[in-house]
């Protein structure tokens, strides 16, 4: 059972462990700047003119991380990549439940019009929502959808719930606090869910990168496929040993995690068109 103050918990130690972390590499530029109704959003520009702009949706269960948590994995992928990243505080739940993180992460994308969007966890929902919801309202989308360990299904069903939902970092009553804080609603969690999309056909190319010990491994795993079926390129790896969340900062006390960011790292760079 958790605490009464878990969501204060969670948002503490996030803070906590983002003073701890190295800052990881340096840019040519970094800018908080504020994008579509308001919403923060910061800018890593690496260097060189006319970059590809990457817009990233950090992870944290849709109630917690920001953009300090993922600014060492943001100023990572700018560097590795050459992309310029364009990083999204959208407003967390329970404050601001469903759809207003989507709602952000669309305006943001309609905005920047992007060569690629990438998330984490939630923020990989987030990521693949926000397709499905441009292409259904005409709106520009991305070349390339990149989801890490991603949420596609809100209803917390898939056996990896059950067989890796306790022990392995991202526990199935954390997962269910998540899913009750961003849609309250039981009845509503599957048609917010991208997995329960009725038609996937004609969103981006995706990257769609699992873990073998991740709670979410398996609706990961049945969303790289339904994309497939839908005729949606898709290149789909389950990471071997690792659990939830290894993108983040993982890389600095595991050899593995660090070659699965590196694997991360060069199908953005192979992916992500050069010349929009």
């Amino acid at each position: 059972m958790l605490p009464p103050d878990f969501l204060t918990q969670l948002r503490d130690g996030a803070r906590e462990r983002r003073r701890d972390r190295p800052k990881g590499p340096e840019m040519a530029a970094v800018e908080d700047l504020t994008g579509p109704g308001g919403v923060p959003v910061r800018r890593y520009r690496p260097g060189g003119d006319g970059l590809p702009l990457l817009v990233f949706l950090h992870g944290g269960g849709f109630v917690f991380c920001d953009l300090d948590t993922h600014d060492r994995t943001c100023r990572r992928i700018a560097r590795a990549c050459d992309v310029d990243v364009l990083a999204v505080d959208y407003r967390l739940a329970p404050e601001h439940p469903h759809p207003a993180a989507l709602d952000d992460a669309v305006a943001v994308l309609r905005q920047a019009r992007p060569a690629a969007v990438a998330g984490d966890s939630a923020g990989g929902f987030l990521a693949a929502a926000a397709c499905l919801a441009l292409r259904d309202t005409g709106g520009p989308l991305p070349a390339l959808q990149a989801l890490i360990c991603p949420n596609t299904d809100l209803t917390l069903t898939r056996p990896s719930i059950t067989e890796k939902g306790t022990g392995y970092g991202l526990d199935a009553d954390e997962l269910a606090f998540f899913a009750a804080s961003y849609v309250p609603d039981p009845a509503a969690r599957a048609a917010a869910s991208p997995l329960h999309a009725p038609d996937l056909t004609g969103l981006p190319p995706a990257v769609v990168v699992t873990a073998e010990h991740d709670a979410l491994r398996d609706e990961g795993d049945a969303y790289a496929r339904r994309l497939a079926a839908a005729g949606v390129p898709v290149r789909h790896r389950r990471e071997a040993g690792l659990p939830h969340g290894f993108i983040q900062n993982m890389d600095l006390t595991s050899a593995v995690a660090a070659a699965a960011h590196d694997r991360v790292f060069a199908d953005l760079r192979e992916l992500i068109p050069r010349d929009r």
